[in-house]
């Protein structure tokens, strides 16, 4: 098995794969260029957007810098809008639906690294998938931590710690994140 199918199928992988070493320098070359461009530039971000992530839905902006690793392992549907600086470390899958807003400074996260000590400093990782249902949003410097699950309207509060699934209509906050609150349809 390559590294890149042990790092998509959730077992411990070798990062410094040459195989996934050329992948996030494309990646990086792609993100380079994506954020040196202008509003007034939308055909070329289009175009950079679609090379980059393994597949578009429909209507996107992402916001200048945008950072991530592979960024084939993101999906995203229509409507979807991404503030500034927002990171993805897209080791897993990251699947993100239609209608998704997400605020300044947010982290998407799939990479996980060992607790044991050892095995952590021997450089190997392992990826958890995230999903992130139809219209979500995200608040501004909310981190969502690998193996999460959102469900359809669901609402990050600024600035919280996302650790676990919840399900969809809810309103959910701090850290870690808890349900605040339901939202009413």
């Amino acid at each position: 098995m390559s590294e890149l199918d042990k790092m998509l199928s959730g077992d411990i992988y070798d990062p410094s794969d040459e195989v996934l070493s050329d992948m996030r320098l494309k990646a990086r070359n792609l993100t380079f260029k994506y954020n040196q461009t202008t509003r007034m530039q939308k055909d070329e971000r289009e175009k950079i957007l679609h090379e980059l992530l393994g597949s578009i839905e429909g209507n996107i902006k992402i916001e200048p810098n945008f950072n991530c690793d592979y960024g084939r392992n993101i999906s995203v549907g229509n409507n979807f809008y991404v503030n500034f600086g927002c990171v993805i470390l897209d080791c897993a899958e990251v699947m993100i639906g239609n209608n998704c807003f997400i605020g300044p400074q947010v982290g998407i996260y799939t990479a996980c690294h060992p607790i044991n000590p050892i095995e952590r400093n021997s450089g190997s990782e392992f990826a958890k998938p995230i999903v992130i249902g139809d219209n979500c949003w995200i608040g501004g410097h909310a981190t969502i931590n690998p193996g999460v699950i959102l469900g359809n309207n669901v609402v990050v509060a600024s600035g919280s710690v996302v650790t676990k699934c919840f399900p969809d209509n809810v309103v959910i906050g701090g850290n870690p994140a808890r349900i605040l609150k339901k939202v009413e349809l």
